[in-house]
């Protein structure tokens, strides 16, 4: 059986955000598709409702995960980004519209909750941090690739009128094709086949997944197979609700899911995803006549600046990659809250009172791709390797905390942002965000552990003493040659 090479690895975890990124371009160009033009309030619930359909699916996955295994829950979310495309596409009014951006947010949660997860238990520590990130450079590649197609046909035909935009949300239902044909290419998680006593088959997988000697690779199954069992022959039969329990009464997993979940809130509640839903809207308002074109940047950014994410995040680290990102992060919202205080704004109906952009509208767009270079190159991946930190035997339940994390604080944003301009001013909006950043990188500095290059079993004995930023130094320091053997490894796990 061939080995599954990391490029095998990254081909597998497609991430479909193309739902996510064409919704700026759409805002702009819907005119009276839906019987009339959309209001702020109603731009922001047909925004917001994908966070929350993606809630609720992020929650439906975390349920089903350990009892169906991580592929089938990829496979009813390419077929719930279908139906859900569908719906928006054929929609002639507000209704259905947003009821298909709902149904699409469950497909969007539901991968964003299993694939990361997925991915963290199949691939080798040597390639870990890699492979999440190449997840995360798939989300970023959809969303430029949606901001593109959406300024594409915002060109074609009369703004008011032109029905193009059902194109741009149609093109969204064939990356959920090309993903549920190439998962029939890949593995189940052997972690998934040992715990549910299917080890025959957990050997087929680990054979392909680390490639050694037939003596090596005896001894590592037998080392991963105990270290499974051991972690989960009390929880395989478990209710969701005994797992939540786990959570919330054990102190280190507590702490482990908690530190987690606060650093996706950090990346959500930064400010960030304002950008890819409402890009479009920002740069009109700033007096930008092509605004979809402008807002290309922010996606390209985003794409563009993944790849050091992926070159770099097993190399430095996920802590020092976080704490330059955030730091970077803050100071680009603090000088973008200043640049609007220049810009005459309506409040009322958030339109440039002026012809000219100007020396203020030119900075905001630079402080935001500078913003979106560190958000893309720091947090935005490592909110999701954050999985790693999570125990075995709530790894699924501690996952989908994780990931409702990220779309109930996704929620706020997207159902927030145009309210917060009209009520605190665009100067106090993104004054918020940089609050929120410079929180984040206090919390990053006193409260988030290494893991770079620890074995998940290692990984668990982070947070037995505290929050084990000490602890996880000192072991990297101890194990110092065991790293080294284990990232020139490719089966070490």
């Amino acid at each position: 059986m061939d080995a599954i090479t990391p490029t095998k690895l990254r081909s597998s975890p497609i991430h479909l955000c193309y739902d996510t990124g064409y919704i700026s371009s759409v805002l702009v160009t819907i005119g009276t598709s839906l019987g009339h033009v959309l209001s702020s309030s109603e731009q922001e619930l047909v925004t917001s409702l994908t966070s929350g359909g993606a809630l609720v699916g992020a929650i439906g996955v975390g349920l089903s995960a350990d009892r169906y295994g991580r592929k089938m829950p990829i496979w009813v979310a390419c077929v719930v980004f279908v139906i859900g495309n569908v719906l928006q596409t054929a929609a002639y009014s507000i209704t259905q519209f947003a009821i298909g951006r709902f149904v699409v947010g469950l497909g969007v949660g539901g991968a964003a909750m299993i694939v990361p997860l997925y991915i963290s238990e199949l691939a080798p520590a040597k390639f870990r941090g890699r492979m999440i990130a190449f997840n995360n450079m798939s989300v970023t590649f959809g969303q430029f690739l949606a901001s593109s197609i959406g300024a594409g046909f915002a060109e074609i035909g009369n703004p008011e009128s032109s029905q193009a935009w059902r194109a741009t949300v149609g093109i969204g239902a064939a990356p959920a094709v090309l993903l549920g044909g190439l998962l029939f290419l890949c593995p189940e998680s052997p972690r998934q086949l040992v715990a549910h006593g299917n080890s025959t088959e957990a050997n087929k997988v680990l054979a392909r997944i680390y490639p050694s000697t037939e003596e090596q690779h005896r001894a590592k199954i037998t080392a991963i197979e105990m270290s499974i069992q051991e972690a989960t022959q009390t929880t395989v039969d478990d209710s969701i609700w005994l797992s939540l329990r786990r959570v919330f009464t054990t102190p280190a997993t507590f702490r482990a899911v908690l530190t987690a979940c606060i650093v996706m809130a950090i990346s959500q509640l930064s400010g960030f995803n304002t950008l890819m839903y409402y890009a479009a809207i920002l740069f009109k308002m700033v007096g930008f006549s092509n605004a979809t074109a402008v807002a290309i940047v922010v996606s390209a950014t985003n794409f563009v600046f993944s790849f050091v994410n992926l070159i770099f995040v097993d190399k430095f680290g996920r802590r020092a990659i976080s704490l330059v990102a955030v730091l970077i992060m803050a100071t680009c919202l603090v000088v973008a809250a200043v640049a609007f205080a220049y810009i005459p704004i309506d409040l009322h109906t958030l339109e440039v009172q002026s012809d000219n952009v100007g020396w203020p509208g030119i900075l905001i767009i630079v402080t935001i791709v500078v913003f979106t270079a560190a958000f893309s190159s720091g947090v935005a991946t490592i909110a999701w390797i954050g999985t790693e930190l999570i125990p075995m035997e709530v790894r699924a339940v501690g996952t989908m905390l994780n990931t409702v994390t990220c779309w109930s604080t996704n929620i706020i944003i997207a159902s927030a942002f145009l309210s917060m301009m009209e009520g605190i001013t665009p100067s106090g909006a993104f004054g918020f965000y940089a609050g929120i950043c410079s929180f984040g990188w206090l919390f990053i500095v006193f409260r988030y552990p290494e893991a770079k290059g620890m074995p998940l079993e290692a990984v668990r004995e982070i947070f037995s003493k505290g929050f084990g930023v000490s602890y996880a130094k000192q072991w990297r320091k101890e194990n110092k040659e065991f790293a080294k053997i284990n990232a020139q490894q490719s089966f070490a796990h």
